[in-house]
């Protein structure tokens, strides 16, 4: 008998409000999700619907007012931010519209840094990271900083980073926003190329139907609800 997986990501509940002068906006109104392992997952809506905040939610980078979000079976809220940020280095990778990259380190040292932080040895991480570079087509630009390089360079260094750890979950935020559509495309299919490769689950914020269309799946938040 083939053992189940476990649930990568799971949300429960989960209410956000934010102070408007005197009044409170709910942008999220009990959002329940559950995130599959190897999942492709796109999360649209109009803009302001909440897609960022809930985004920055299930990656433990904003809490919620009320409700629950599950990594790998694990609370995510209501521990200490030391312990947020281990569950994030350990399951969890992000893409952003804009890259990131830290502009005094090389290409090769940025995508490191994942693994730096975990304190794994400097020559192990960077070794990694070559590799991985190299596997996204910047095999010859690992000693470049992010002022050398181009916009999608940029953002496939950025992808490079988001993985480098071999997370169970990557969360992007409309990836290729900033990109034209040689190099949103060129982006997009590395990132879909390397979640069948690598098995991990993805979750894209995205406004553009083409992208949410390659998705396994694609959700609607739409008045502080989701909806497929």
């Amino acid at each position: 008998m083939t053992e189940q997986k476990q649930t990568v990501l799971e949300c429960r509940s989960v209410v956000r409000r934010f102070r408007e002068g005197g009044s409170v906006l709910e942008v999220l109104s009990g959002v329940d999700l559950k995130i599959e392992p190897a999942e492709r997952v796109a999360i649209v809506g109009a803009s302001g619907s909440g897609k960022t905040t809930l985004l920055q939610i299930m990656g433990g980078l904003d809490d919620p007012d009320e409700g629950q979000v599950f990594i790998d079976g694990q609370l995510m809220h209501g521990s200490s931010e030391v312990s947020k940020g281990d569950l994030r280095n350990r399951y969890i990778g992000f893409v952003y519209q804009f890259h990131h990259l830290l502009p005094e380190f090389t290409a090769q040292e940025n995508v490191a840094m994942p693994l730096l932080i975990r304190r794994e040895a400097k020559a192990d991480a960077l070794r990694q990271a070559g590799d991985l570079l190299a596997r996204v087509g910047l095999g010859g630009r690992l000693t470049h900083k992010p002022g050398e390089l181009s916009g999608g360079e940029r953002q496939r260094a950025a992808v490079a980073r988001a993985l480098i750890t071999r997370p169970q979950l990557v969360l992007a935020d409309e990836p290729t926003g900033n990109l034209d559509a040689g190099n949103g495309e060129q982006v997009l299919k590395l990132m879909l190329e390397l979640n069948e490769e690598l098995q991990t689950s993805l979750v894209i914020v995205t406004h553009d139907q083409s992208i949410a269309a390659r998705m396994d799946r694609i959700l609607v938040l739409e008045d502080g609800k989701l909806r497929s």
